[in-house]
């Protein structure tokens, strides 16, 4: 009888996983690698995931993607997580762009932000005319207590963002507990004092249950390439991850699922001729 209960809980736990679109409680897998005869498999690196996307809040993060019109997979992957510090009186995220870039790249779009489950009204869109301005508003968003994270969209490879820069968004971020993701565009590195440097790719999307054919979640391909949290690296075997986005977050994507569309890839961003101030434009 007790064989038979544990048996339904497991059954119980994989099904609610499935409506979730998460993987199974980390308790359920414990318990299923102490049963004699039910062994995890040796590829199962879902805790691994779990594990490296646990990040504290008040990090400093650069979010790398090779190219330009792939853009929106790095924007995408920061607001992914920064969406995870929401929470208590944290309640706003503030996305920075310089003036001149935002009127050839345009804003985020509201509807597509609720997809990953944000509401609108608590990301606030800033412009500045230079980086050097860019910067200071940065660093007193994050002294900011209602502020969960600060996303940053810089192009290019500016002198003004030395390790110096870094270095005071880093303590700045640390001590006022809001996280900074800055993404930028390149295969080039320059020295950093971030915590986290990620290198993302959009890739194939999963098919929907209904459609195989048709485009699923947004699917990324991401490499860590620094982790400094609490004096540890990531280890070599964790540095490439194939994650979906679901409305519950980010989890790995299985094996054999890919299809022929790619959600994650970019579509052209609408520019307003003339913006201006008028943010009403975006929603």
């Amino acid at each position: 009888m007790r064989g038979l209960a544990i048996a339904d809980l497991d059954a119980l736990r994989r099904k609610i996983a499935a409506l979730e679109k998460r993987p199974v409680l980390a308790e359920g897998a414990a318990v299923a690698a102490q049963r004699p005869g039910r062994p995890v498999a040796a590829n199962d690196t879902r805790p691994r995931v779990e594990e490296l996307l646990a990040i504290p809040p008040g990090v400093l993060h650069e979010v790398f993607v090779d190219e330009q019109r792939n853009g929106t997979a790095g924007l995408g992957f920061a607001l992914g997580l920064a969406r995870g510090l929401i929470g208590g009186g944290r309640q706003a995220i503030l996305y920075l762009q310089l003036a001149e870039q935002a009127q050839e790249m345009g804003v985020p779009y509201a509807l597509g932000l609720q997809r990953f489950g944000i509401d609108p009204d608590k990301l606030i869109l800033a412009r500045t005319n230079s980086l050097t301005e860019l910067l200071w508003a940065m660093e007193e968003a994050v002294a900011c207590r209602a502020v969960a994270g600060v996303i940053a969209d810089i192009h290019g490879h500016p002198k003004a963002l030395d390790f110096t820069a870094s270095r005071r968004l880093s303590l700045r971020s640390s001590a006022g507990g809001s996280s900074v993701f800055l993404i930028r565009y390149g295969r080039e590195r320059e020295a950093s004092a971030a915590k986290l440097r990620w290198r993302i790719e959009p890739e194939l999307s999963a098919g929907q249950p209904f459609d195989p054919q048709a485009p699923g979640p947004p699917r990324y391909l991401v490499e860590i390439e620094k982790r400094r949290l609490a004096g540890k690296t990531a280890r070599a075997e964790t540095m490439r991850l194939t994650l979906d986005w679901t409305e519950n977050g980010f989890v790995p994507a299985e094996d054999g699922s890919r299809t022929g569309q790619s959600y994650a890839a970019p579509a052209p961003r609408p520019v307003v001729a003339a913006l201006g101030d008028r943010y009403a434009q975006a929603g």
